[in-house]
Formats: C-alpha cells, structure tokens, sequence
C-alpha cells in the first residue's frame, strides 16, 4: 500500500511537471492548447450515454474533462510505476524515469490513436518533440520523488 502511495504522489508531481513543461512550450512558441484531449473527452462521453450539454456549456465540460483525463493518466501510471519500482530497485532513477515517461506517453496517446483522433505518423518533429519532453519530464520527476519518498 504505501508503495501505491508513493507512486501516486510521484504520478501527481510528475503530472506537475509535465504541465508546467507544455505551457511554458505555449508560452514559448505561442502555440495554442491541444484540442485532441476535449475531443477524446466528447467521444468517451458520447460511448458511455453522457450529455455534456450543447454549445458553449458542452465545450467547457470537454475541456474540464479532457483535462481530467489527463490527470487520471498521470495518477494512474504513477501508481502503477509505485507497485512495479521496488522490483527493479538497481535501476538508476534516469533510466525508470525515462522508461516511466516513455509508459505515461504511451498511455496517453495509444488511447488517442486507437480512437483515431490523432496520427503520430504526421506530427513531424516539434509535434513529437511537444509530447516526448513534457513526457520525459513527467517521467523524470516522478522517479526522483518516489524514490526520495522511498528512503
């Protein structure tokens, strides 16, 4: 149990992390936020029989919501990392965390793409460079932190 916890606060400050690492990359570049997240939000609402609403309350839930999954990702892989870290107790923590933000990419996007709302195979490189930094450092924080939580 406490590993389970350890791996979520470590899921929450990597979460941290990658946020902190996309918006200054908004920042940065003036991009504009992803829309990919609310409409995985609307496409899952709509499967499961859920009414968001109509206009600009409907467009504000998918947000919310695509938000949330993303959270729900961080937490989740985080855990998962907690109760699976203590097995491979050798690695250093550079090498776990990458391998954890290589997990919590995948997490993110195999959902994405199976719902056929994005194609990697056409990011080109600032796209894929806009989800493997942020998920790198997800990945990295949430290694040093659970393993400090861990001494």
């Amino acid at each position: 149990m406490r590993n389970l916890l350890r791996g979520l606060a470590a899921g929450a400050v990597g979460t941290t992390a990658l946020n902190t690492v996309t918006y200054t990359d908004m920042v940065l570049r003036g991009r504009a936020p992803s829309q990919v997240p609310a409409r995985a939000a609307r496409r899952l609402a709509e499967s499961a029989g859920l009414d968001l609403g109509d206009g600009q309350v409907a467009q504000h839930r998918q947000d919310a919501l695509g938000s949330l999954l993303g959270y729900v990702t961080g937490l989740g892989v985080g855990a998962a990392y907690g109760l699976l870290r203590p097995r491979a107790a050798g690695m250093p923590a550079w090498l776990a965390g990458l391998g954890l933000g290589a997990a919590a990419m995948a997490a993110s996007d195999i959902p994405l793409v199976s719902l056929g709302l994005t194609k990697p195979a056409e990011w080109g490189v600032s796209g894929w460079l806009a989800d493997i930094v942020p998920h790198a450092a997800y990945g990295l924080a949430a290694a040093v932190v659970f393993d400090a939580l861990s001494r």
